[in-house]
């Protein structure tokens, strides 16, 4: 039997097809604007700009000065400063006529101008300038919409901006509390091998090389977990090479997480913490335990140490950003992981006193805008 298809030969009706070409140019003008109005970012969008309004000319400016150009009547980029400036000052959308635009062209289609402010974080940062044959109410209202959509735009870009800068002061912080003792210790047990194990001093010395420069790289938020893990490795070499026996370490970790992206810094601190308290205050030995679990869409870690424990309100003041906390970058990681994924991502810690303490971090294997 032989069954015939029929073909499609158009999309919906002609309000159809228009409302997918604008929404088709607005996909495409968003990922530049989201990086925030500048020359390179302006002229990659400026040309869907234009095709979503259906006009002959197009400008995208600063405050004071022209970014981008498309479309016909190039000759006219002289006036775009002025218009700028006046709208600028005026702070709301302003409508220019052939006054204000003077042409010896008398085909020229730029005759009239309806010129918009740009909006982020609650101040005017540049114009859309909208050229046209005449003015129409239908342009303004156009020319007003698209603004205000451009204006959204450029105010996502500025949150990521603060986030971004958010989470690497919060980075810098940490670093500041990676303890000052524990270099100095890892350099005076280095130093004890010296004489004794030359080759093993010199191993440690490498491990704490790559430690410090893992520690305190200046570039990327995130990192992969392998990487963090590794990093992690390295710090308790130096530690075991200072505690001996003390010190057990027992890590489980499954090989499909470890490409998996998180925060830079997330578990040397949790590590750092069960040190301290798994050893602290005790001649004994210290058990810590370091498990990383593939849980479906997200990646399981745990460290867990069999020392002293904490008291949970004193934990519970460290998650909140108590400085006076003597728990290493808890409240960091946990608003690092929050800022990251979500509230429902932040840490959770199981500890008592005498009971030992253990830290769960929870990420997902894919989230947006996390990547190395």
């Amino acid at each position: 039997m032989t069954r015939a298809w029929s073909r499609r030969t158009h999309l919906g009706t002609e309000e159809d097809r228009a409302t997918f070409r604008a929404l088709h140019s607005a996909s495409l003008a968003s990922p530049p604007l989201r990086e925030g109005l500048t020359a390179d970012s302006a002229e990659r969008a400026i040309r869907h700009l234009r095709a979503l309004l259906g006009t002959p000319a197009l400008a995208l400016t600063d405050t004071q000065s022209l970014l981008a150009w498309d479309g016909t009547g190039s000759h006219h980029e002289g006036h775009v400063a002025r218009l700028a400036t006046e709208t600028v000052e005026r702070g709301s959308t302003r409508v220019f006529d052939r006054a204000d635009l003077p042409c010896p062209d008398a085909a020229c289609p730029v005759r009239t101008a309806v010129v918009s402010p740009l909006v982020a974080d609650e101040r005017i940062v540049g114009t859309l300038q909208v050229f046209a044959p005449e003015q129409t109410a239908g342009l303004a209202r156009a020319a007003d919409e698209v603004s205000r959509w451009v204006s959204g735009q450029l105010d996502l870009a500025e949150l990521d901006t603060s986030r971004t800068r958010a989470m690497e002061a919060e980075v810098r912080a940490l670093r500041a509390q990676i303890s000052p003792h524990f270099i100095y210790n890892s350099l005076g047990a280095i130093a004890s091998f010296v004489r004794t194990d030359p080759d093993r001093a010199r191993e440690l010395l490498l491990e704490f090389a790559d430690f410090t420069r893992y520690s305190f790289r200046s570039h990327g938020d995130y990192t992969t977990l392998s990487e963090e893990l590794r990093s992690v490795e390295r710090y308790l070499l130096l530690e075991q090479a200072r505690f001996g026996d003390r010190l057990r370490v027992t890590l489980r970790i499954a090989p499909e997480v470890l490409p998996v992206v998180v925060p830079f810094l997330c578990i040397q601190p949790l590590v750092e913490n069960a040190v301290r308290h798994g050893l602290a205050g005790s001649d004994g030995v210290g058990h810590i335990e370091i498990n990383a679990q593939d849980g479906g869409q997200e990646c399981l870690i745990e460290v867990e140490d069999d020392g002293i424990g904490e008291d949970p309100e004193k934990v519970r003041r460290a998650l909140a950003g108590d400085a006076a906390s003597d728990s290493v970058g808890l409240g960091n990681v946990d608003s690092r992981l929050r800022n990251a994924y979500g509230d429902e991502f932040g840490l959770v810690v199981e500890t008592a006193r005498g009971a030992g303490t253990k830290v769960t971090v929870r990420v997902p294997k894919f989230a947006p805008g996390v990547h190395v």
